[in-house]
């Protein structure tokens, strides 16, 4: 479970470090309109895997995979 985690998160910031990276380099002007759709393509794939990330858990919560444990209380 917490390897699925793990790498959905890593997926998430990789698509999110290519859209940035694709709108560093995008030229200015109707020219440069692939980059664009490119960008757009990274952020819906960022967008997808957090969903997707979410009603994992939200399964794992239902089938007890997952506990809620909170923050520990020191005293």
């Amino acid at each position: 479970m917490k390897v699925v985690i793990v790498l959905a998160l890593a997926g998430i910031l990789a698509a999110l470090a290519s859209a940035g990276a694709l709108m560093l380099r995008r030229r200015p002007g109707p020219v440069g309109r692939e980059p664009d759709r490119q960008m757009a393509r990274a952020l819906t794939v960022r967008v997808a895997i957090s969903v997707a990330l979410f009603l994992f858990i939200l399964l794992g919560w239902a089938l007890g995979w997952v506990r809620p444990g909170g923050l520990p209380v020191g005293g």
